[in-house]
């Protein structure tokens, strides 16, 4: 197994960490030895009121383990405020992880103005807002490891969820990014999409399920993507009960459906559809210049 990760020095912020998996990474992270953030907003899982409460607990919580830890009241959607709490307390930011989040689940005939914004304010502009209030911070000291948090709705959708499904993979598009922008300072992007039993779940789940699907099974994770030894950057994982699974785009070969002299027709597209569809020998692109380079080999050869 190793010598155990240790976080010694390392200032840890994990934003909705009152409860549930934010809680799990806080005092996972502080047991190691991590001077932790707890930010929390107090409110409850539609994102309804606010209060100190939560975060105030596992603060004490991690203190009366031998731990250091500050909390942070403010909204992931003031990002600099919530990032200052770190440097003020510890006087640096090495990592960020981005769990805060909150539901409101309608079918998408009855999603409202408010539900679709609420949701796409805390999941994807709050882990915008206080990723973008560290980075500056990550680059000058040529470090930093950060955690943005997606969903299976946002990989496979989910009933209900479209609002949540939007922004969870809104959530992979920002982190490909920064896993791309970050690599020559050190900085590391990695995306999970965890299962775990929390107040946000427990609406949806049973109650020997979320039993099952406890926090601290996710936590393990989170810590190693985050320690300074893993090289990881720019990965998707799904992640539940004790199981962690990689996941990657994959792509077709294709066809081309373009004839040189001739107009692009869609009876074209619907001759060649069985062999757009067909998965057997598929590609697995993992940049935009492979991507784009694929298609260029291949119309190139036509």
């Amino acid at each position: 197994m190793g010598s155990p990760l240790r976080f010694d020095g390392r200032v840890v912020l994990v934003t909705g960490a009152g409860a549930g998996l934010g809680r799990a990474y806080a005092l996972a992270f502080a047991e190691r030895g991590a001077l932790v953030v707890v930010n929390d907003l107090g409110g409850d899982f539609k994102g309804v009121g606010k209060g100190s409460l939560a975060a105030d607990k596992v603060v004490e919580e991690i203190r009366r383990r031998g731990g250091k830890a500050v909390a942070s009241y403010d909204s992931v959607e003031e990002g600099e405020k919530v990032v200052k709490t770190a440097l003020d307390a510890f006087g640096r930011i090495d990592v960020v992880v981005n769990n805060a989040g909150i539901l409101r689940d309608r079918s998408f005939a009855r999603i409202s103005d408010e539900d679709w914004d609420i949701i796409h304010r805390v999941h994807l502009r709050g882990s915008f807002q206080v990723t973008r209030a560290a980075w500056d911070h990550m680059k000058k000291q040529k470090y930093g490891r950060i955690i943005m948090t997606s969903s299976a709705s946002g990989i496979y959708g989910n009933f209900g969820q479209a609002n949540y499904s939007a922004a969870k993979l809104g959530l992979l598009g920002l982190a490909n990014s920064l896993a791309i922008e970050g690599r020559k300072s050190n900085i590391h992007c990695n995306t999970i999409a965890p299962n775990a039993g929390s107040r946000m779940t427990q609406t949806v789940m049973p109650e020997d399920l979320v039993e099952a699907l406890k926090p601290e099974y996710v936590a393990p994770l989170v810590l190693w993507l985050c320690h300074e030894s893993c090289e990881e950057n720019g990965g998707l994982f799904e992640v539940g009960a004790g199981w962690i699974g990689k996941l990657r785009w994959e792509r077709t070969l294709g066809a081309i459906v373009r004839q040189k002299n001739h107009p692009m027709t869609p009876e074209a597209v619907k001759a060649n559809w069985k062999k757009i569809c067909d998965f057997e020998n598929a590609s697995k692109p993992q940049s935009i210049q492979e991507s784009t380079l694929q298609r260029f080999f291949m119309e190139s050869n036509t």
